[in-house]
This record gives structure tokens, C-alpha cells and sequence, in this order.
């Protein structure tokens, strides 16, 4: 038996000989239909705001995007693979919360990326053995790791934050708060952006480049197809849990630099939701099977443009979390309606 293996792209519309413009049109909106809607946003936001397309405002939008736009490519593999992550804003806040514990012990920044790194792949690690040894189904896992992540590190903390000491605070604020080729005039490239769009880069290559990625493609079309060809499906799920805690722990070492200061029942809330919307409106089908790096970055960059244009339309903030919901019904429902046409 055989099954598509699909490289870092949508699922396309079908190709039909002898095209019409018209045709390949349709079938370019149908793959990239979340280019369409940027350049509405981007429309949009440049009507509340008219400085929005100024580098400095664009700089920053990306590096307001950062933190959440490197979790939604971790859940990017998780959700093709046809699964679902809810424990990665808990996890920032365990990872962040004793990363600066590790940096106010230590006083050296670099032990506590690798501390970030390895303890944020070990939680993955433990989701994706508890989906594959276990049998239980992601949705569980994962809402358990999520309830007890946030309830160890408040624990810790005793309900209070972890706070950055002076003695490390000036050079560790820099990694979030510093910028690259900055002077002459030049206002420079924020370091958080360039960890995003690095992140972004290795992403796709991986996705796109590598028999892993191609793997992650058919597990999420066909997991008993896949397993027929000779894939180690749990492998490939264990991975993609794996993967996705990696990248919550260098989110976790930003987002600590960034606060300098990691409130336990706080930090972290909502995370989850924020990288579903933004894989939702990147493109990936929530269903798995096909979707885009590329997408879930640009899908991130637009989550953030959004809460700038209902601060802009004075919305109360609030109301932030019901028109999140609210896109990733859109595009839920959108994704059920394309394929069913093709």
C-alpha cells in the first residue's frame, strides 16, 4: 500500500491539464489562502494605525510575536501528526520559573539555556511516551501535564515569582531587549526576531527536507497506512512531543529574559490557545495531514496584528479571548468546507 507523502505544504487543490489562469489562481488561494488574509489585516491595520507599516512598528510586531510564534511551530508538528499539545503554556512557566533558578544559582546565561532546552525536551519527552506507551489519547495527556506542570512550579514558587537577581540582570534582559547592527540611524534587528525567524528556517527545512518531516506529513493523513509502509508511528509521535518541548524551553529562556521575572500562576496562561490560532489560521488543517511552517509563522505575525487592531478599535482586552476562539472556529469550519470541495 502506498500514501502520499506530502513536503511542507498544504493540502493542494487538484491539478487540472491545461490550466487557465483563472484556474491556477484558485488553486494558489486554496494552498495560500492565509497570504489572502495578511494582506486584509495588513489593510486593515494600516487604516487604525498609519505609522503600522514604519520599520520600527514592523520590528516590533515581530518581536511581539516571537515567544508564542516558536511554541505554534512545535504545535505545528503535533496537530499535522494529528494530535493536540494543551500543556505548552504550563510548561513555559515550569521551564522559565526554574531556569531562573538555575541562572540566579549559577550567574552563567548559557548554563541556563541548556537547562531550558534539556528540561523543556524532557516534558515532551514524557507527553509523547505517555500518548505512545501508554495509549492515551493526546487530549487527556496533555490537559494532565498541563494542570500539573502549572501546579509544581506555583508550588515552588509558592505562589509568588521568580525573580532575575541584579548581579545577572543588565546581561540577561539584553537577549530579549537587544538589538542587532543597531546605530548610524539604523534602529537595528531585535535579537528576539532573529531567533524566530532562525527557529522558522529550521522548521521548514525540516519539515520539507528530511524523511522526518515526511513522516510527521503521513501520520497525520493515514496513521494505519503509514504504519503498513514501514513507519515507526510512535516514533514519530514521540518525536514531535519531543520537538515541541525543545522549542517551549528556548521560548521559556526568551520569555524569561524578556519579564525578567517568571510569575508562577500567571505566565504562560493561554499559550496554548494562542499557538492553536495561530497553526488554525497558518493553514494547517486541524484534522493533521497537511499544513505549513511558513503558514503558522505568518499566522502568529496576524494573532498579534489582531490584538494591536482591536486595541486600535478600543475593544476592551477582554474580549481578546473570545475572537481568538472565534478564528479558530473560522478557520476550522473554513478547512472542513475546502476539503470537502476537493
Amino acid at each position: 500500500m502506498k500514501i502520499k507523502m506530502l513536503q511542507e505544504k498544504p493540502q493542494e487543490a487538484p491539478v487540472i491539464q491545461g490550466q487557465s489562469f483563472r484556474d491556477k489562481f484558485i488553486r494558489f488561494y486554496y494552498n495560500y489562502t492565509f497570504l489572502f488574509s495578511f494582506a486584509v489585516l495588513v489593510i486593515i491595520a494600516t487604516y487604525f494605525n498609519p505609522k503600522f507599516l514604519t520599520y520600527g512598528n514592523l520590528s516590533l510586531l515581530l518581536l511581539q510575536s516571537t515567544i508564542k510564534g516558536i511554541i505554534a511551530c512545535g504545535m505545528t508538528l503535533v496537530i499535522i501528526a494529528g494530535m493536540i499539545d494543551l500543556s505548552v503554556g504550563s510548561m513555559a512557566a515550569l521551564v522559565g520559573g526554574l531556569g531562573v533558578v538555575v541562572l540566579n544559582t549559577t550567574e552563567n546565561i548559557w548554563i541556563m539555556f541548556l537547562f531550558c532546552v534539556a528540561f523543556g525536551t524532557f516534558l515532551g519527552t514524557i507527553n509523547g511516551l505517555l500518548v505512545t506507551k501508554a495509549r492515551i489519547a493526546p487530549f487527556i495527556v496533555t490537559l494532565a501535564t498541563m494542570v500539573a506542570f502549572r501546579s509544581i512550579i506555583v508550588q515552588l514558587g509558592q505562589g509568588g515569582p521568580f525573580d532575575v537577581k541584579a548581579e545577572v540582570y543588565d546581561d540577561f534582559r539584553l537577549i530579549a531587549a537587544g538589538y542587532l547592527f543597531r546605530g548610524g540611524g539604523f534602529k537595528g534587528i531585535p535579537y528576539m526576531a532573529i531567533w524566530f525567524i532562525a527557529i522558522t528556517l529550521i522548521m521548514i527545512f525540516i519539515m520539507s527536507k528530511t524523511k522526518f518531516g515526511r513522516y510527521v506529513y503521513a501520520v497525520g493523513s493515514n496513521q494505519i497506512a503509514a504504519k503498513l509502509t514501514g513507519i515507526n508511528v510512535d516514533r514519530v509521535k514521540t518525536l514531535c512531543f519531543v520537538i515541541t518541548g525543545l522549542l517551549v524551553g528556548i521560548s521559556s529562556f526568551l520569555l524569561a529574559s524578556r519579564l525578567t521575572s517568571i510569575t508562577a500562576p500567571n505566565v504562560g496562561v493561554n499559550y496554548e490557545l494562542d499557538a492553536i490560532a495561530a497553526v488554525a489560521i497558518g493553514g494547517t488543517a486541524m484534522a493533521g495531514g497537511s499544513g505549513l511552517i511558513l503558514g503558522t509563522f505568518i499566522g502568529a505575525i496576524m494573532l498579534q496584528m489582531i490584538e494591536g487592531i482591536l486595541i486600535a478599535a478600543q475593544i476592551p482586552v477582554f474580549l481578546n479571548g473570545l475572537v481568538k476562539g472565534i478564528i479558530i472556529i473560522i478557520a476550522v469550519v473554513f478547512q472542513s468546507r475546502r476539503e470537502r470541495k476537493h
